[in-house]
C-alpha cells in the first residue's frame, strides 16, 4: 500500500490505517516510504529505492566534479525518504573529508526568489541536492530568474527521473526511481507474505540508478 504523504494529519491517518488492517490480520507490503521516520522501521515489509544509497550517489557525483560547498534543498512537508537521501549525502561529504555545513538542509519554497538567494548560489553554494525533480524544477526557474546560470555558477541535481526532467530550461541529473520494478518487487513480498505470514519483516531496498544531464555540468568538462 502507499501512504499518504501531504494531506492533513497524514502521519495519524495512516498509523489508524496500518493499525486497522493490522487487527484484521490483512497482509500490508509498504511502498517507497516507511510509517516511521528515517531511521527507524515499523513492522511492516517495505519496499523502496535504497534512498540512503542515492543521496550519498548525487552528492559523490557533485564532489567528484569539484563542488565542496553543498546545500540539500526540500519543500516542507516532504516524505520521510527525504530524511534518507539527506543521511547519504551527509555520509558522502564525510568521506571525503570536507567541512560539514551545520545549514546543509535548507527547507523552504524553491520558487521563492529570497529564499533561493539565501542559499548564496554561486558563491557560498557551488551544488545544490534537491529532495525531488519537483524541487529541482523549480529552483531552475528561480536561479534563471535571479540571473544564477546552471551549471557554470551552480551545479544542481535531483530525484525520481520524472518524464518532464529533459523538457526543463537545464535538462536534469538526477536518480532514476524505478516504479515498475518496485511494483513487480512488491508483488512477489506480497505472495510470500500472504503465504508464510509469520516471517520477520523485510526491507526490500533496490539500487539506485544516476541519470546525467546538463544540469550538474559534467558535459563541460
Amino acid at each position: 500500500m502507499e501512504l499518504r504523504t501531504y494531506t492533513a494529519q497524514k502521519d495519524q491517518v495512516n498509523r489508524e490505517l496500518l493499525e486497522q488492517l493490522r487487527r484484521s490480520r490483512i497482509p500490508v507490503v509498504l511502498l517507497d516510504r516507511d510509517i516511521t521516520p528515517f531511521p527507524k522501521r515499523s513492522e511492516f515489509d517495505l519496499v523502496s529505492l535504497d534512498n540512503f544509497h542515492a543521496g550519498f550517489m548525487l552528492a559523490e557525483h557533485l564532489i567528484r566534479l569539484g563542488c565542496r560547498r553543498l546545500r540539500f534543498v526540500a519543500r516542507l512537508g516532504s516524505a520521510p525518504t527525504v530524511d534518507a537521501r539527506i543521511g547519504g549525502v551527509r555520509e558522502a561529504i564525510l568521506r571525503y573529508d570536507i567541512e560539514p555545513d551545520p545549514n546543509l538542509v535548507a527547507q523552504g519554497d524553491p520558487e521563492n526568489a529570497k529564499f533561493v538567494r539565501g542559499l548564496h548560489p554561486g558563491r557560498q553554494c557551488d551544488g545544490i541536492i534537491c529532495a525531488n525533480d519537483f524541487t529541482a524544477a523549480g529552483l531552475l526557474k528561480t536561479l534563471a530568474s535571479i540571473e544564477v546560470d546552471v551549471p557554470s555558477k551552480v551545479r544542481v541535481v535531483g530525484f525520481d527521473d520524472v518524464r518532464y526532467a529533459t523538457l526543463l530550461s537545464v535538462s536534469l541529473t538526477t536518480i532514476h526511481q524505478p516504479c515498475r520494478d518496485i511494483a513487480q518487487v512488491a508483488f512477489r513480498a506480497m505472495q510470500e507474505r500472504i503465504r508464510e505470514p509469520t516471517i520477520p519483516p523485510r526491507t526490500l531496498s533496490l539500487a539506485p540508478s544516476l541519470v546525467v544531464r546538463e544540469s550538474c555540468g559534467a558535459y563541460r568538462l
